[in-house]
């Protein structure tokens, strides 16, 4: 236990200054060098402070330098006279200055008045004036933003929680902002390591420590609860910092800061954890997530650990990029890491970065295998999985794959996101999210997994590496690996290899391989663990399953590249299988008997050139949610008009004629996305009247559709792009009032009135819009005039961000694009003047138009909206990303869209609907400019 405050009684910090007092007590009079002098000389020696006092009577020879301090002054003259002459000035100054006077002070009462000179005394030494963080690499943005978040100074009481990974630099940063600002507190405490003192000790004794520093007395506790109620009764009135560093319960928090109006106005409590749950449940002001160091940060808390100016290494540079690079900017790393390699050569350097690839530093792991010890037994098989397999992978994939195996995703993914062992990152170029887990992190994971038995495979309960799975190929055949729950290969091994090797893991839970060696005359694995929840196989061999596989659990089947004819021979009771995937099987000439899979909601049948017919079951089949055909030019799906759960139904790629679209589409109430695009048909047969929770309806490269019936006034993203024979578009602008994305590459007559109706729309009040047409009737009537080139300038009226609801952004290209992304920058102008290319004319070419409207309402949350209220000029950039030639010339404009009525129109969207809108991502936020990337809605 450490606890330190202006009270205790371990050493001051300038015991570790070069000088050699802390203290010069001067004193006139023979009548108080033995009563008042000797009381305050013994008080302050025993608060462990150096005191000067000389026996010999001494201000006058300060003053004038006589006797030893003249002496002194003479030696020094010859060295430096300039300097002394400094001193004796300063000299004079310090022995002229006038003390307190014990009548002025505590009513004179002696023993009160020497209490208040040492508690002055130590507050001044421990007071942090000097640069505590000079030498803590990264931290002076972190303290700054720390300091604004406590605003130190105002009244309240204000509690702030510092939260992020073991060993990321929380309790640094606690530590050097209590050291910097606790002389602004009437008492101040930090007590470290509150989770393990707590488990050694108990609260009672931390309750103890806290009283009895901030008060400089001894204070003693019975019981946690009578402790609770001093801590209230005693500071309730005082201005205090306390700092609890690596909290883990709540118990803690509501034993040591149990609420607010336990401390006195102005009072500020800081909290570290690693648990971002406790602090939102103890309902502090607010939550500082500790950010790993920048590289350059890096970089240079590892040289001050690691480099040797005696003996510098060779090629210092280039070898220390490795081990910044394998600690990523986890502080903890970089210290152990840099401190370890001080005294090596080179090529111990190399031999030591080595090793971690197998053996974790053990300093490392021990302080955050805590956030591990602490999790629930599925919460640490949840980690496990995602450390071995899934860092890095697409979110959504992940997600299906885990709740495949079980796991409780929901909450699980929320405990280790709050405990800072995993962050979901949304990757804006790619419109997902991915699982992020640190490096240090991801290597504990594995270290774990490894055991007792880092050599032996067949002990472990993952396997993940490629090398090491072809590896189990030359162990001895009888070998068995009852241990191993989980494998996902990626690599060339051999298929005959592998099914050997799967078909010895009785206990496996979880499998996906994807195998680019393919030997068709190869036989399948000759057993499958019945405990198997998902499989996915890339290159199968042409051998049906065994026959006594018997998966009650598996809840995913994806197979790919295959031979297969059938996937197993006659008929598979599979409970909880939920989805079924199979491309690229060309061979394949039967589908399962859906009977047997009664809990089936998503079916993908994708190049399965061969399949002719789906099994006759599938007509009964009505648990299914979502449907996807493409590409299998022979199948003709049997009515669908019972399944009343379709969510999704995508028929793509399949030469569908008149005639050969499912029977009873029109009576999938329940529809929300349709997707037909590639397909030879010339109408669509069917009435949307009973789809009213469509809101995606995709027709595009459909060459021979020739008109289009009554669209659904549900519908928010409509798509008929590349449809070179649609002639027949009736005007759907005033009925579809939640249109939010149309592609329509085709000529029509009311395409002004479609954008004036979805600048209505109360769906894009918050978002944006997307339009592409096929005519130039917008862009030729646009004010102002489009520009040449990207580039163009915006004058904005007085009061423009309450008058008007967002921007209206027309491009204009020669190149055919379909559901293109745009990256915009807006920026303040700070003159008038303004190059461009010129004024955007018919005759510079472009017959592809492309409208982006982006919402006040999706703006103001950001610091460059926050700045930007009485801007009369914004310059704004823009960058097509197109999918084509890399070269393209196109005019570009930009005009505010003005504040109108929406009378009449009160359907509101539903939650559903907001998922069926563009998106816009927020790439750069500042007060000089805003960067924001804009994504058409894709059907998943």
């Amino acid at each position: 236990m450490a606890c330190s405050s202006s009270t205790s009684h371990s050493a001051p910090a300038s015991s570790s200054r070069s000088c050699k007092y802390d203290v010069f007590l001067s004193f006139r009079g023979e009548d108080t060098r033995k009563t008042f002098v000797d009381h305050l000389y013994s008080a302050l020696t025993q608060h462990l402070i150096r005191v000067y006092k000389d026996d010999e009577t001494l201000p006058r020879d300060v003053r004038n330098q006589k006797r030893k301090f003249g002496e002194a002054f003479s030696k020094q003259e010859t060295k430096n006279v300039t300097k002394a002459e400094i001193w004796r000035k300063a000299l004079v100054d310090v022995s002229s200055i006038s003390g307190w006077e014990l009548k002025n002070i505590a009513n004179g009462h002696e023993s009160q008045f020497i209490k208040k000179v040492v508690d002055t005394i130590l507050d001044r030494l421990f007071a942090l004036n000097s640069c505590v963080d000079e030498c803590l690499v990264g931290m002076r943005t972190r303290f700054q933003d720390l300091k604004s978040l406590l605003d130190i100074g105002s009244g309240g009481v204000r509690m702030v929680g510092i939260w992020g990974v073991g060993g990321g630099g929380k309790t640094t940063l606690a530590t050097s902002v209590y050291m910097k600002m606790s002389q602004h507190f009437q008492g101040h405490c930090i007590l470290e390591n509150v989770r393990e003192d707590t488990s050694k000790h108990g609260l009672k004794k931390l309750q103890e420590n806290i009283l009895s520093s901030l008060f400089k007395k001894e204070v003693n506790v019975y019981s946690v609860t009578e402790g609770k109620h001093k801590m209230k009764s005693m500071l309730c009135h005082r201005k205090v910092l306390v700092v609890l560093d690596d909290v883990d319960e709540l118990g803690q928090l509501e034993a040591l800061a149990g609420k607010h109006d336990w401390f006195g106005s102005g009072s500020r409590i800081i909290i570290t954890t690693r648990d971002e749950h406790l602090l939102r449940t103890h309902r502090v002001d607010h939550v500082y997530p500790i950010t790993l160091l920048s590289n350059d940060d890096a970089t240079q808390l590892f040289k001050r650990h690691a480099y040797n100016e005696k003996e510098p290494i060779e090629d210092y540079d280039k070898v220390s990029l490795r081990a910044v690079s394998y600690a990523s900017g986890h502080p903890l790393s970089l210290k152990v890491l840099g401190s370890f390699l001080y005294d090596k050569n080179k090529n111990e350097w190399i031999s030591a970065l080595e090793k971690l690839k197998d053996i974790p530093n053990p300093d490392v792991m021990n302080i955050i295998k805590t956030s591990y010890d602490g999790l629930e037994s599925y919460e640490k098989e949840l980690f496990l999985d995602i450390a071995c397999f899934f860092r890095g992978w697409n979110a959504d994939e992940a997600v299906q794959i885990l709740e495949a195996c079980g796991f409780h995703l929901k909450i699980g993914m929320k405990v280790l996101i709050q405990k800072a062992l995993i962050t979901i990152v949304d990757y804006i170029i790619y419109m997902h999210y991915i699982i992020y887990m640190h490096d240090v992190l991801k290597e504990m994971g594995h270290y774990i997994v490894r055991g007792e038995h880092p050599n032996n495979l067949e002990k472990h309960s993952r396997l993940w590496i490629n090398k090491e799975i072809e590896e189990l190929c030359f162990k001895d055949e009888r070998m068995e690996y009852d241990k191993t729950e989980a494998i996902i290969y990626a690599g060339e091994g051999s298929t005959s290899c592998l099914c050997k090797i799967v078909s010895k893991m009785k206990k496996l839970r979880l499998l996906s391989v994807i195998n680019n060696h393919h030997n068709r005359n190869v036989e399948g694995a000759n057993f499958l663990s019945n405990e198997l929840q998902y499989i996915k196989w890339c290159n199968y061999p042409a051998s049906p399953f065994p026959h006594n596989f018997q998966p009650m659990k598996l809840a995913v089947l994806k197979l790919s590249y295959s031979k297969q004819k059938e996937l197993w021979k006659g008929y598979k009771h599979l409970p909880q299988l939920e989805v079924l995937e199979l491309l690229s099987l060309p061979e394949l000439i039967s589908t399962p008997d859906f009977d047997g899979l009664p809990r089936l909601k998503r079916l993908i049948l994708v190049s399965c050139s061969e399949l002719e017919e789906i099994h006759p079951s599938f007509r009964n089949h009505t648990s299914l949610e979502y449907l996807g055909v493409s590409y299998c030019s022979k199948l003709r799906l049997p009515t669908i008009s019972q399944m009343k759960n379709i969510k999704v139904l995508q028929i793509t790629s399949c030469c569908l004629q008149d005639g050969d679209v499912p029977y009873g589409i029109g009576e999938l109430s329940n529809l929300q996305e349709l997707k037909l695009c590639h397909n030879n048909f010339s109408r669509l047969d069917f009435n949307f009247s009973q789809l009213t929770r469509l809101k995606s309806l995709d027709v595009s490269c459909c060459d021979n559709l020739l008109e289009l019936p009554e669209l659904p006034s549900s519908l928010a993203i409509f798509t008929a792009y590349q449809c070179r024979s649609l002639t027949l578009v009736k005007d759907f602008s005033t009925k579809c009032k939640h249109l939010c994305q149309v592609s329509l590459a085709v000529e029509v007559g009311w395409s002004d009135r479609l954008l004036q109706s979805m600048l209505k729309g109360t769906s894009i009040e918050n978002c944006c819009m997307h339009l592409q047409l096929g005519d130039l009737k917008i862009p030729k009537g646009f004010t102002p005039l489009l520009r040449r080139g990207g580039s163009c300038r915006l004058e904005l009226p007085e009061n423009w961000c309450n008058d008007f609801t967002g921007f209206l952004m027309c491009f204009v290209t020669s190149y055919a694009f379909s559901m293109v992304g745009c990256d915009i920058s807006m920026k303040q102008e700070s003159g008038m003047d303004f190059e461009d290319d010129g004024v955007w004319e018919e005759s510079d070419g472009g017959l592809h138009i492309l409208m982006w409207y982006v919402s006040f309402g999706s703006l103001r949350h950001t610091t460059w909206w926050y700045q930007t209220h009485n801007a009369v000029s914004r310059k704004i950039e823009s960058h097509l990303r197109i999918q084509g030639p890399g070269c393209y010339n196109y005019g570009f404009g930009v005009r505010l869209v003005e504040k109108k009525s929406r009378s009449g129109q009160t359907e509101t969207s539903t939650d559903s609907s907001s998922h069926y809108t563009p998106k816009i991502k927020i790439q750069h936020d500042s007060t000089s400019e805003l960067k924001v990337s804009l994504h058409p809605y894709r059907p998943k």
